[in-house]
């Protein structure tokens, strides 16, 4: 479904994967643009509640193009979920969706310096009213720091090359756009070396990015509290947009859908205590041909689904 600029990725799967009750109560974490958000609430009765939450105060304004008294916006880190829907009065939920990653308004506005494409102050921050800009990052890490950054959150093979270019710049000035970067990264990686189709910096803003917002960190706090706040049998419905962010979500609910392993000589059986919390819900999904072909960026999409025993 396309709002504006932003297409969301897996629309009508994700939602279904939610198995959305006309009375449920829903919500979506990362609202973005509300492409999801917009078709829960086609599904929902008048009984039914979405609360939508998003770190990105462009995205809660977006958000205001929504009136209908079934659904509240409030802005967060999902990882906040459990303060977030109290204030919301939501205690339980039947459903909730996380759609991870920069969202296509993010990367396609210039002032935001997600992308290498446009000439743009280094920013990268998903909430701009706080924390540390990827160039202030860059102007005070040491190269190991970006080696370990570079390599752990962008899987570059030529972490430790690039931090050395970015060390030897910053020693004659500040790195302080993202055409900047682009430049020092390309000029770090062999030309042969190179992955067609993609530029050269693509993983260190990847990188950057991931750990300027700390992103799988808010990932692996939010999962659990999804699980609490869900209701048995309710849908938690995940899309992940590269191999790190879908490693820490299928370890999880892998780990919650075996039975916790019991101590020896219990009193008890097994069977009655050591039961799963969550059942998965068929494979993962990917987008077919048809979708990629119309969103490029949906091509690493991946969404599992899990259910609250």
């Amino acid at each position: 479904m396309s709002n504006g600029s932003h297409t969301a990725v897996l629309s009508e799967q994700a939602v279904n994967g939610l198995n959305v009750r006309g009375d449920g109560v829903y919500v979506d974490c990362t609202f973005g643009r509300g492409g999801h958000s917009r078709l829960i609430l086609a599904r929902l009765g008048a009984a039914g509640r979405l609360l939508g939450i998003d770190r990105d105060a462009e995205a809660v304004a977006a958000a205001g193009a929504i009136g209908d008294g079934r659904f509240r916006m409030l802005q967060g880190r999902f990882s906040e979920l459990r303060e977030l829907a109290a204030r919301a009065g939501v205690s339980a939920a039947d459903g909730i969706l996380l759609d991870l990653g920069v969202s296509s308004p993010q990367l396609d506005d210039p002032a935001r310096g997600f992308s290498w494409r446009f000439d743009a102050p280094l920013d990268m921050r998903m909430d701009t009213a706080g924390g540390i800009t990827a160039a202030d990052w860059l102007a005070q890490a040491s190269p190991q720091e970006l080696r370990e950054v570079l390599k752990n959150y962008g899987e570059e093979r030529f972490a430790k090359q690039i931090a050395a270019a970015i060390a030897a710049a910053r020693a004659r000035g500040p790195v302080r756009t993202t055409r900047q970067l682009a430049a020092l990264v390309a000029a770090a990686i062999p030309a042969r070396a190179r992955e067609p189709h993609q530029d050269p910096a693509t993983r260190t803003f990847q990188a950057l990015r991931i750990h300027v917002n700390q992103e799988l960190a808010e990932l692996s706090l939010a999962l659990p509290r999804c699980m609490e706040l869900l209701r048995p049998s309710g849908r938690l419905v995940v899309i992940s947009f590269h191999s790190l962010e879908d490693r820490i979500v299928k370890r999880f609910l892998r780990g919650e859908a075996r039975p916790d392993r019991l101590p020896e000589r219990l009193p008890v059986r097994a069977s009655e205590t050591a039961r799963p919390r969550v059942a998965l819900v068929g494979r993962a999904v990917r987008p077919d041909a048809a979708e990629v072909a119309a969103n490029p960026r949906a091509r690493s999409a991946v969404m599992r689904i899990a259910e609250k025993a």
